[in-house]
């Protein structure tokens, strides 16, 4: 498996740490938030397998937040408007926008950690093309976070080696939500 599935990395040019840092803490940030939220739907629909990956995420997430808030202690950190942070892609690089069709109270915790996992190899693609742009103190800062990223593949990996591939499907759902096409 490579590390970018389906994202291209393409240069991003950050003009200075404190802008790589602010965005690297808006990333961080905003994975913890869709996986707390994914957690709490996945545990009203008592998918407590899906929703514990989940959560096991969001904690890594915010213990990698907390590391870049320490680096960036000291650092003026710009005030970027949401619309203007350089991702590579619509929403932030862990947005699941490019797999929403995937994300259902149903799913099981094999398609919980693949999920998962598209979404931090576009984050360590977003830290790879920062850290392509040029040489520079951000493209090395850019090149340590995307070292930190690889780790939360690599357990992602993990875990994914882990289950079971005989795992039953969802259970069919009786009473399916109300949905207009």
């Amino acid at each position: 498996m490579t590390d970018r599935p389906d994202t291209q990395v393409d240069s991003v040019v950050l003009h200075d740490i404190g802008e790589l840092l602010a965005h690297a803490l808006e990333m961080e940030h905003e994975a913890v938030l869709r996986y707390h939220q994914l957690a709490d739907s996945l545990e009203l629909h008592h998918n407590q397998q899906a929703a514990a990956l989940f959560r096991e995420l969001a904690a890594r997430n915010e213990v990698l937040a907390t590391a870049i808030g320490d680096r960036a202690r000291g650092i003026a950190l710009p005030r970027i408007a949401p619309w203007a942070f350089k991702w590579n892609c619509p929403h932030g690089p862990k947005a699941g926008d490019c797999l929403d069709e995937r994300i259902g109270y149903q799913m099981t915790a094999r398609q919980a950690l693949e999920l998962a996992l598209h979404n931090e190899t576009r984050g360590h693609a977003f830290y790879a093309g920062v850290a392509a742009a040029d040489g520079n103190d951000v493209a090395t800062l850019a090149a340590e976070l995307g070292t930190d990223q690889r780790a939360h593949l690599d357990w992602l990996r993990t875990w994914l080696a882990r289950l079971d591939e005989s795992s039953p499907p969802p259970a069919e759902d009786f009473d399916p939500p109300n949905v207009t096409a």
